[in-house]
């Protein structure tokens, strides 16, 4: 059991970074500043500030893009080029069916007279 002259009073009394009005539950592990429960957010089972928590998801998704080659950047420009090159052969299409039904009532207009 803990005797009272062995409380540390800074410990039990921090306030929160953010909030100095409210009392700090949780200490950062990144950054080392206590923070209150409206503070801090549960990210793969350690609590964690938003600064520190914006840190780590700027840092993965470098790592990620750093991954990736370079078709990846490619991609949306290939897409765009893919959908024209489908809308001109749909529109093609149809055009070329047009014309041959057009020929066909020219040809059968001819044989009935």
């Amino acid at each position: 059991m803990i005797s009272p002259g062995e409380i540390n009073p800074g410990k039990i009394n921090q306030r929160c970074w953010n909030h100095e009005s409210r009392e700090a539950v949780s200490r950062c592990p990144g950054c080392g500043n206590s923070f209150c429960r409206e503070c801090v957010t549960e990210h793969e089972y350690r609590l964690l500030c938003a600064a520190c928590l914006t840190r780590m998801a700027r840092v993965r998704l470098a790592q990620r893009s750093a991954k990736r080659g370079g078709l990846y950047r490619l991609a949306p420009v290939m897409m765009i080029l893919a959908g024209v090159f489908t809308a001109w052969l749909v529109f093609f299409a149809i055009g070329e069916a047009f014309l041959t039904l057009a020929v066909r009532a020219e040809q059968t207009s001819w044989q009935n007279r």
